[in-house]
This record gives structure tokens, C-alpha cells and sequence, in this order.
């Protein structure tokens, strides 16, 4: 196994860095970067108070560390520990908001994991969350054919303390370079995302991804959550949550724990299905620049 790390502390300061300025972004904005470029950035969308909260419920979990180093730890189903500032993260309406008008769909959220990038963590290998027949590591779930995951960053992201490292439009890529079990310990092309405490990158599953080596004094911590439309199931059955278990979270978390294997998909379309619409903004161009609407004529 590969325990090197994926960037040099010298490299650092010359690698290449996302110059948009996130604030600025509209929604249809934010809804191109993340279908063209495979990432967004949305600022400041956890007050201090909530951060407080959230890192004191997070530092009383267990974490386990990778295969590759001690330095990277985390903590999987934080939704069924008692974390309740961090578990109503899930449902944050800003967040819910923005991914219902992306998805024009119900969501399902299918993971809400704590991540811990100590001092001296070598940086994750440049991958995609995307295993589209599933995998040792992601399991079937991670065969949705649409996800995104939400990284709520709980410090700073300075070039030093494991900043966000993306390929962007990688995910667009046909070429057996992207193939989405591909895996790289870094690439010409990486871009270097900082930002503050608070914020969240949202990212494209099939985009290629990763974060840089932790070089700091401090601990990166973040939460992620994962949700996908309701149509886009996994390919095959996985364990589904017990409805006792989701009757335990705050009633505004649970309408996004529906059935892991939700689907909507029709094996027997017809070439010419009967009442064929002629319009459909969530794939025209102009989604990009105005308001992507349910009820938009």
C-alpha cells in the first residue's frame, strides 16, 4: 500500500488555486459550477454557534483510522449518535433549499459522516465517490447514478491544514482515465480550494477528488452528508434503515431517511410513452440562467 504522501510541503505554496469568488454566485450560478466544473462552494452557511456545537457533539465520538494513516479518522452514521446540532445539519434549509431546486426531486440522504485530518495526514489519493457497481469501500449505495456530497468544513481552510483538492470537469471525461475506480496520488491539473469555517463544498460524486496533506498544527474536521434524487436507486438491494431507528431523529431530519432503495426508473418504456411533455428546464441550457422552478410553465 501507497502511505506516501500526496503532495510535498514545498509544492504548497505554488499549487494551483479556485479564484472565484463564491459569494458572488446565484443560485443557477452555483447549479452550473457543480454540473460543469463538479464542485461548488457555498459560504458561511454554519454560525459560530452552531460550529461550537457541532465540534463539541463531534469530539466525543469514537474515530477509526484509515488503512493508510493514523492521522486520518472518522466516525460513519453520526445520524444515529447524539450529536443533535450536527444530525439537524441534514436538514439546514439553505442546503435543502439549493439541492431541490439541483435535483427537482425528494431527497434521500444515504450518509452523514464526521472526518478528521490530524497533523501529519499524508492527503487522500485523488478519487471519485462514484462505483457504479459498487465496491469494498462504498458498498452498493455508492452505485447511485446521481449523488452529491456536502462537505461542511468545521476550521479554516488554510493551503497548510488539508485544504479541498478537485480536477475540475473531470467527471465529463470518456477516456479510461476516468474510469471511476481510477485512483491518483496527484495530477498536474489538481486545484487547491481554501475557505472559511462554516462553509460547504458541495461535490459532484463522479467528479475526481481529494484533499491535500495536513501540514499544520491543528485538526481539519468536517462534516459530510450525501444525498441523491429519489429516482436514482442503487443497482442492487442494500440494508435499509430501521424505522425505529428513524422515528429517533428531530422531525425535520426525517423526511430526508425514505428507503435507501427508492427508485424510479421504467424497465418497460415505451419508444413513444403516451403524453410526452415538450419542455423540461431542468435540462435546457437556460437552467444556468434563471430560476430553475417546479412550476415553471
Amino acid at each position: 500500500m501507497d502511505v506516501s504522501f500526496t503532495n510535498s510541503r514545498e509544492s504548497i505554496a505554488s499549487a494551483k488555486r479556485a479564484d472565484t469568488d463564491w459569494t458572488t454566485l446565484t443560485t443557477e450560478q452555483r447549479i452550473r459550477s457543480i454540473e460543469l466544473d463538479g464542485y461548488v462552494v457555498v459560504p458561511d452557511l454554519l454560525s459560530p454557534t452552531q460550529m461550537d456545537l457541532i465540534r463539541t457533539e463531534l469530539s466525543r465520538l469514537p474515530t477509526t483510522s484509515v488503512d493508510y494513516s493514523e492521522h486520518q479518522r472518522g466516525h460513519s452514521n453520526v445520524q444515529w449518535t447524539d450529536s443533535p446540532a450536527a444530525i439537524r445539519v441534514i436538514a439546514l434549509p439553505a442546503m435543502i433549499e439549493f439541492l431541490s431546486t439541483l435535483f427537482g426531486d425528494e431527497l434521500i440522504c444515504t450518509a452523514c459522516d464526521f472526518a478528521l485530518s490530524r497533523p501529519g495526514h499524508p492527503g487522500i489519493a485523488i478519487h471519485t465517490d462514484a462505483q457504479p457497481y459498487g465496491s469494498n469501500i462504498f458498498g452498493l449505495g455508492a452505485s447511485s447514478p446521481c449523488l452529491v456530497r456536502v462537505l461542511y468544513y468545521l476550521d479554516d481552510l488554510t493551503s497548510e491544514r488539508s485544504p479541498f483538492k478537485v480536477i475540475p470537469r473531470s467527471h465529463l471525461s470518456m477516456h479510461s482515465d476516468g474510469n471511476p475506480y481510477r485512483r491518483y496520488l496527484s495530477h498536474e491539473d489538481e486545484v487547491m480550494v481554501t475557505c472559511r469555517a462554516g462553509s460547504a463544498v458541495i461535490i459532484n460524486q463522479k467528479v475526481f477528488h481529494a484533499n491535500y496533506p495536513n501540514y499544520s498544527d491543528s485538526d481539519r474536521r468536517l462534516l459530510a452528508i450525501a444525498y441523491r434524487p429519489a429516482w436514482a436507486g442503487p443497482i442492487g438491494e442494500v440494508l435499509d434503515h430501521a424505522p425505529e431507528r428513524i422515528a429517533t431523529l428531530p422531525t425535520e431530519v426525517q423526511q430526508f431517511f425514505g428507503s435507501l432503495n427508492t427508485r424510479a426508473i421504467h424497465y418497460d418504456l415505451p419508444n413513444r410513452p403516451e403524453n410526452m411533455a415538450r419542455h423540461a428546464l431542468g435540462i435546457s441550457p437556460e437552467r444556468w440562467d434563471r430560476s430553475l422552478l417546479k412550476d415553471n410553465p
